[in-house]
């Protein structure tokens, strides 16, 4: 269930159920979202994480429209078979290998369900096939400002998320940062929108997260680029890792590597 602090900024209708799988890379665990507007039948779950009996049946409660899926990791989609089949919900997602009895899910798509309507946005960079969910109200749909936005990985709710390459792509992920930093600008007078991520607590601004994730990303680069001019243009990705992450823990060692690549793909000219 919510910690107290994150139920202050999640709006109404919206659940969260935090996955018993916590880790150096889940963090407290995957956060599942449950979305159900007050007098609606049914539910979308985001995300059923791991197959975990008792957090599966939780997601359950009260019947299941829809089930959507943020990315491929399998502390996300572990739960999918299991889920459909306990549920007989559609799964959706952007790549066609986690639907089940649906259609891959399109940018720019709404979908009205559960008394709300979700705008799939197509957010690759942390994986290709990452998308994330602004949440509108069914009353207000195209108000300018969602209630909130879904961010799966792209954005944590702690820390900063790995390009996972080669799947992940640090160009496309800059532009993603972009394009969610825009929502949260537009917002204006309405006030900040919260992000409701894969892991870690609920924060209050999407503007301000993207742009702190983007200056982040700014400094990585010119580390790798400093490293670079030590190391020499042909250093290995591992050599940069020692210099750029040399007190990374090493639970998560793999993980800075792997963003250490696609640093050094980008800089090198061929990030797709």
């Amino acid at each position: 269930m919510a910690e107290s602090a994150d139920a202050l900024l999640i709006p109404d209708g919206i659940t969260l159920v935090r996955a018993p799988n916590p880790g150096p890379m889940t963090l407290e665990g995957t956060n599942s979202w449950l979305l159900r507007a007050p007098g609606a039948s049914g539910s979308v779950v985001v995300d059923p994480g791991p197959t975990d009996a008792a957090h599966l049946a939780r997601l359950a409660e009260g019947g299941v429209d829809l089930v959507l899926v943020t990315h491929r990791h399998p502390d996300h989609t572990d739960a999918v078979d299991a889920f459909a089949e306990l549920t007989g919900a559609p799964v959706r997602a952007i790549d066609p290998v986690w639907c089940r009895d649906a259609e891959p899910l399109r940018d720019g798509e709404s979908i009205d369900a559960a008394g709300f309507r979700l705008e799939i946005l197509a957010t690759p960079g942390h994986t290709s096939d990452s998308m994330c969910v602004a949440l509108r109200s069914s009353d207000h749909p195209d108000s300018e400002a969602p209630l909130a936005v879904l961010t799966g990985d792209t954005v944590l709710g702690r820390g900063t998320t790995i390009i996972a390459h080669p799947d992940g792509a640090l160009g496309p992920y800059l532009g993603s940062l972009d394009r969610l930093l825009t929502i949260g600008i537009a917002a204006g007078d309405a006030g900040p929108v919260a992000v409701l991520p894969g892991h870690g607590p609920v924060l209050p601004d999407l503007a301000a997260i993207c742009d702190a994730y983007l200056a982040h990303r700014a400094d990585r680069l010119d580390q790798v680029r400093t490293a670079l001019a030590h190391l020499g243009a042909d250093a290995t990705a591992q050599a940069v890792t020692d210099t750029v992450y040399a007190d990374v823990d090493p639970a998560v060692r793999g993980a800075a590597e792997a963003s250490v690549r696609a640093q050094l793909e980008y800089l090198r000219g061929s990030d797709a």
